[in-house]
């Protein structure tokens, strides 16, 4: 005869939340933040093709930390949702609002009847236009959203980089002192990122449909001004 444990049903969810926010403390953070004429992603990644910060459509960008196989695979599903719904109905039905909330869905799922919460956070953003504002939603591991008015930031050391950049972010500002502000929040006053880790990438009309540009780091040296 088997014997069953029992545990309290606050008690799993505090396991799972400690177990989830382990996992994502472990990881390097992102900052997004809006400037005057578009939105910058910056994270601290020392990987040349483990990219945290990849294109979903056209004006719509993601970013994640944590177990890098697991908002990967968040992130294809986006594509797939994003293209679906482009197909279905048309690309101005594609809205980040209902990115966000399909991926709120999922890992609030995963958080509560899955076999274990997703090790990750999750930024997605958009690039305002003629119909829709620009916007960015931090999504958290148990699937809460959070609408961020001017930068999101997610990762293991957030609140302190968050505290950072809210004293220098308090106006929109031009794309090279916003990233100016976003490495200095990352770094924070005891160290230095290199810019051969950093991942960098913007959202910015250019005049075509894709408006999602990775930066090399010959163009964030000449940005950050180093």
């Amino acid at each position: 005869m088997s014997n069953y444990f029992y545990v309290s049903p606050e008690q799993l969810i505090k396991d799972r939340a400690e177990f989830a926010q382990k996992g994502i403390a472990r990881g390097r953070s992102i900052v997004a933040a809006i400037y005057d004429v578009g939105i910058v992603l910056v994270a601290e990644n020392q990987s040349a093709s483990l990219n945290k910060i990849s294109e979903i459509y056209d004006r719509i960008v993601f970013a994640g930390v944590g177990k890098y196989n697991e908002f990967d695979r968040l992130r294809e599903a986006g594509i797939r949702w994003a293209d679906s719904t482009g197909f279905t109905y048309s690309r101005e039905d594609v809205d980040v609002r209902a990115l966000a909330n399909y991926y709120a869905q999922h890992l609030g799922d995963m958080f509560t009847e899955g076999p274990k919460p997703l090790e990750v956070e999750i930024i997605v953003a958009q690039l305002g236009g003629s119909v829709r504002p620009t916007k960015l939603y931090r999504v958290a591991y148990e699937g809460t959203i959070a609408d961020e008015p001017h930068f999101a930031v997610v990762g293991g050391d957030a609140d302190s980089i968050r505290d950072r950049l809210a004293a220098v972010e308090q106006e929109v500002h031009d794309l090279p002192t916003t990233l100016r502000n976003a490495v200095a929040a990352l770094s924070g006053p005891e160290r230095t990122i290199e810019v051969s880790d950093l991942e960098v990438a913007i959202l910015e009309d250019r005049g075509t449909r894709r408006t999602f540009v990775r930066l090399t780091d010959a163009q964030t040296a000449e940005l950050l001004g180093v």
